[in-house]
């Protein structure tokens, strides 16, 4: 059976980690096909937004404690080199075209924290419990979890969720801003698929480059970003999707988005 299951439906591209017996526990296969469908993705004019989840109890536990125990033979640069090829993944997410959403269905620890804060929007289920995991293994952490949390919750939190390594949950990460919404549950998925329906709906092009602006955002100065504003606000002009919304609203209709 295979580490990672796709599915198409009403412009909705749903992927699902798929090792529900170690937690949804990453392993190369499953970090390269997740890697592969979601480039292939970018370039799909079927798939308007696209849903992360894993499968069973678990959102992600990150990488496999089961298997660190081989890279003892490694040395420090094939280490690296892993390391490096794994960090591909949150590169691509936060460059991608298309909306990302997590579903985070269950525990999302170490890497999979960092799964889950490389995708745009996370619905967390109440059950759901979230901690870096990295001082328990030894480690000192990857994913981009540091860049990403401290981003998300500020230095200080990011530091208390790092250094004290405690688990918290879902009503304490909706409160910190590590995600964007709960749902109960066994609802949890349906809630964000119908989001990413919604947003499959939307002004695809629009939200290519929302993301963009919202990127350079959080490293770069104002002039900057008001440079790439302008720039990217007039691409947008030119869009049928903005022809549609300005004659929607003459109309007193609402607007029926093609993503183009």
């Amino acid at each position: 059976m295979s580490d990672l299951t796709e599915t198409l439906a009403d412009g909705v591209l749903l992927l699902t980690l798929n090792r529900p017996e170690r937690l949804n526990a990453f392993t190369q296969d499953m970090l390269g096909a997740l890697h592969a469908a979601l480039d292939a993705a970018a370039t799909r004019a079927e798939v308007g937004a696209i849903v992360l989840t894993g499968a069973g109890r678990a959102f992600c536990a990150g990488g496999d404690v089961k298997d660190m125990a081989h890279r003892g033979t490694q040395g420090f640069e094939e280490r690296v080199a892993r390391l490096e090829r794994m960090h591909r993944l949150p590169r691509l997410m936060r460059r991608h075209p298309k909306v990302i959403l997590a579903a985070v269905n269950g525990a999302a620890v170490g890497a999979g924290l960092g799964l889950a804060m490389s995708c745009d929007l996370r619905i967390a289920a109440r059950g759901a419990r979230f901690g870096t995991g990295f001082g328990g293994i030894g480690y000192s952490g990857d994913f981009g979890g540091a860049w990403l949390l401290t981003r998300l919750v500020g230095p200080a939190r990011a530091r208390e969720l790092y250094l004290l390594g405690e688990i918290i949950g879902a009503e304490a990460a909706l409160s910190a801003g590590l995600v964007t919404r709960l749902a109960e549950d066994a609802a949890v998925l349906e809630e964000t698929l119908t989001l990413a329906r919604r947003i499959a709906a939307g002004p695809a092009v629009a939200f290519q480059y929302m993301k963009r602006n919202l990127l350079a955002a959080e490293t770069e100065p104002l002039d900057t970003v008001l440079d790439l504003e302008a720039v990217h606000q007039a691409r947008t002009g030119m869009t049928e999707d903005h022809r549609e919304a300005v004659a929607a609203f003459a109309e007193k209709r609402p607007p029926r988005f093609h993503g183009r």
